[in-house]
């Protein structure tokens, strides 16, 4: 499309624009939005893009689909920034740099102690669990009330950490009401992992001792830490208390073991972010190591999606951050990583200091710091330990984004392996859809059918359904079959009707897949079959995994509703290989499902109740007997009829309905 080609009304929407900074957004004529973009002057930039014929160029293709925009004014160029990031994280443009949105980071919770005399309903000594902290792993929202560490890359990193404090400082990691109910140590004890405060082998000024010095050197005083350990260990020594000191000498000993495996003695770096960007193959990787209190915890990669269409309109974007002698390749690495800052400290904490690879614009460290209260800082050319952790990034992003290549080359592979065999129409494999149905239940409880979702070579949990079964037979299959198709498609079909018969196409909301595969052989495809009769849909659609021999894997053969042959695709077939990976997922997507239904069902309060014979006092009776509807589902028929009011007869029938 051509400038011509646009409306009079948005060429005099971009005349009219102001020379102010600010957001502008881009939207096709599905009132998709197409790209988000910040500027100084939103007149010169918006108009850059409506003064060319860009041709067959990405930039062309993207702003033939402009139909509309809109235009945000703000006060500065570091309020645009933000503001962009945070429309580009809610509206998910198809011509910017995205990075999933997965900020539920890990941490290491201490819970806070409460002072005061013990209290009753403690362990052995009558002390209360509040009065002693307890570390856990912990995700989700901060109490400040506690005391927390992290946030950490991994949950593996929090538990290695929660390892640490029980190794060194000997930290309790039980719930309350176990602390609460013991009356001997655990094995933690034994194996001095924990002091016991719950049954008083340590005091509760000794134990706050431990923490004290745990939170320290979560923080980075690790030598403190060390100084503080042989301080006390000596005057035990002089004192001639030689069983406490031999205690902390090992405590010593041990926290000098981790000191020297994390190679922290002479760091005086406390909470460092490092990142490292890759970029290849129209492909990148940004990887984020973290350190905090002085400590590596580990790294974690993000792989951006719409690279390749977000990094042509640099040609266009003349306020793009880079160096006048960059090779394009760096100045890709540059528009990624930044787009990496700017949307993934979006509400999340952050570091005062930033590592990078390459060199991040004054402008987004202006717009970090404010919304973050304190002065951020980016080293590009770090020296010493900085150095190396840099050095170890940017070999993670290398070696994650060499394996993501290969898996997707892989994927590729096996997605135009399958359109192959099955003589698929569709010539753009990267929108080639598969849905595949499953049913589950135990014998007839609990029946659940499951569609899972395979687009873009990758399944597509997003898109995942679960469907509840009723009204049928129980353990009726066919019949679970022909309600979930039903259900999935009638809208469909009848949208499709309306369209055909108004004269327009559907729309891309309306579109069947291209491919539907069902768990079953010739009569689950039978009644596929006649669901998509009924609808007047595309019966060539329809394949069925069917088992082979002895129900070995790699000997399955496709079953169309077509009337065409059996195909056996061979044990090796790259083809065969996606269909078991996606009927795979079908069959745990719906056994999940099934099994947190029949849980349900098994186990919630009101199931009691719908017993004949069974109502309100009763069921009180039961539940204060066994502690809990689990307990009754795990009471023999001769238990439950030891209570008063259940018959024997009663009682078999409580059992049968819980089993």
């Amino acid at each position: 499309m051509s400038v011509a080609e646009h409306s009079e009304e948005l060429l005099r929407q971009v005349a009219a624009l102001p020379t102010l900074p600010g957001v502008y957004r881009y939207f096709d004529a599905q009132g998709q939005v197409l790209y988000v973009g910040k500027a100084i002057s939103l007149k010169k930039r918006v108009a850059s893009y409506f003064q060319k014929n860009h041709g067959g160029t990405r930039i062309g293709h993207m702003v033939s689909k402009i139909v509309r925009l809109e235009t945000t004014v703000v006060r500065s160029e570091a309020e645009a920034l933000l503001l962009e990031n945070n429309l580009i994280k809610t509206l998910n443009p198809k011509y910017n740099i995205l990075f999933r949105d997965d900020k539920s980071y890990p941490y290491l919770k201490m819970t806070a102690a409460s002072e005061g005399p013990p209290t009753a309903g403690g362990g052995k000594t009558g002390a209360a669990p509040q009065q002693f902290s307890r570390v856990a792993y912990y995700r989700g929202g901060v109490e400040k009330k506690h005391h927390y560490f992290g946030p950490y890359p991994s949950a593996w990193a929090v538990k290695e950490a929660i390892l640490l404090m029980q190794k060194v400082f000997r930290l309790r990691t039980c719930e309350d009401s176990v602390f609460s109910n013991r009356t001997r140590p655990c094995l933690l004890y034994q194996i001095k992992r924990c002091s016991g405060p719950c049954v008083g082998r340590i005091s509760a000024a000794d134990y706050a001792q431990d923490v004290q010095d745990a939170q320290k050197f979560l923080r980075g005083d690790a030598q403190e830490v060390m100084r503080s350990l042989e301080g006390r260990m000596m005057a035990h020594a002089e004192r001639l208390e030689f069983e406490q000191a031999a205690e902390l000498r090992n405590q010593v000993a041990a926290l000098s073991n981790v000191l020297h495996q994390q190679s922290v003695d002479n760091v005086s770096d406390r909470d460092v972010d490092i990142l490292a960007v890759k970029v290849q193959g129209g492909k990148a990787c940004v990887n984020l190591a973290m350190v905090r209190g002085g400590r590596h915890l580990g790294d974690r990669p993000y792989f951006p999606v719409h690279v390749e269409d977000a990094t042509v309109l640099m040609d266009i974007d003349d306020e793009a951050p880079a160096d006048a002698n960059a090779t394009l390749e760096g100045q890709v690495e540059v528009r990624v990583l930044q787009a990496f800052l700017a949307q993934h400290y979006i509400g999340v904490p952050m570091p005062s200091v930033l590592v990078v690879s390459h060199p991040v614009g004054k402008a987004l460290l202006s717009a970090l710091s404010e919304q973050h209260g304190f002065r951020v800082t980016a080293l590009h050319q770090p020296r010493e330990q900085r150095r190396a952790w840099l050095d170890m990034a940017q070999t993670n992003a290398a070696l994650q984004l060499a394996r993501l290549l290969a898996e997707e080359g892989s994927q590729q592979a096996r997605t135009r392996a399958l359109a192959e065999a099955l003589d698929l129409t569709n010539e753009d494999l990267d929108t080639l859809r598969i849905e595949c149905f499953d049913i589950s239940h135990t014998a007839g409880e609990a029946t659940q059918a499951s569609c899972v979702v395979f687009q873009h070579h990758a399944m597509q949990n997003a898109q995942y359904r679960r469907y509840n079964i009723e009204g049928i037979t129980p353990g009726d299959d066919y019949a679970a079959m022909r309600q979930v198709l039903t259900r999935r498609y009638s809208k469909t079909a009848e949208a499709l009707a309306q369209a055909k018969h108004a004269g327009v196409p559907p729309s891309g909301s309306d579109r069947l897949p291209d491919l539907v595969l069902v768990d079953g052989g010739k009569g689950q495809v039978s009644m596929a079959r006649e669901v998509f009769e009924g609808l007047g849909l595309d019966l060539s659609l329809i394949v069925g995994v069917e088992k082979g021999e002895g129900r070995k894997v790699g000997l399955e053969e496709l079953v169309f509703a077509d009337g065409r042959d059996k195909v056996y695709l061979g044990a090796d077939s790259a083809a065969l290989m996606l269909v078991a990976q996606i009927r795979d997922e079908a069959h745990r997507f719906a056994i999940t499902g099934m099994r947190a239904q029949r849980a349900r069902v098994r186990l919630s309060g009101g199931k009691l109740e719908e017993i004949p014979g069974v109502g309100p006092k009763r069921r009180a009776k039961l539940l204060q007997r066994f502690g809990g509807v689990r307990g009754v589902a795990m009471a023999s028929a001769k238990d439950i009829a030891s209570v008063e009011g259940i018959s024997p007869e009663l009682a078999e029938e409580i059992y049968r309905a819980l089993h």
